[in-house]
């Protein structure tokens, strides 16, 4: 199977292989674009975290388009043999979606917000600059 993707990328894959976590990045990343996810960003995790190398962190309008994004970016990764697990998916105002190496948030605005995790990822890398600086 062949992937094309927007930058140039394309990826060759069998259904007994993995992505590898940049593959699934730019899979993930221009799938939630296509679904019209809002403020999608993506957090580097590998120097800060051993659970996982990104998180990938978007929200919907609503909490069907949340659950509508969820169901279909989870039919669209087994199609190339990940197996993620989900959380959230019934009430569909936060829902986790767990690849492996990576981990992808998926709120509506208000909830997003309410948790920050932009923030709490962030937070680490601006305290560890304070310190180097004094």
């Amino acid at each position: 199977m062949v992937m094309n993707f927007k930058g140039g990328l394309n990826i060759t894959t069998s259904r007994s292989s993995r992505l590898s976590s940049a593959e699934l990045i730019v899979l993930i990343q221009e799938f939630l674009d296509s679904k019209k996810a809002i403020d999608i960003i993506t957090i580097d995790l590998s120097d800060k975290s051993s659970i996982a190398d990104y998180l990938v962190i978007a929200s919907g309008q609503s909490s069907r388009q949340v659950g509508s994004m969820a169901e279909l970016l989870i039919k669209n990764l087994k199609s190339y043999g990940e197996m993620p697990t989900v959380e959230g998916i019934a009430q569909c105002e936060w829902v986790l979606v767990d690849v492996g190496d990576v981990v992808v948030h998926l709120f509506r605005p208000e909830v997003r917000s309410f948790y920050n995790l932009e923030k709490m990822w962030e937070h680490k890398t601006n305290d560890k600059a304070e310190h180097n600086v004094a």
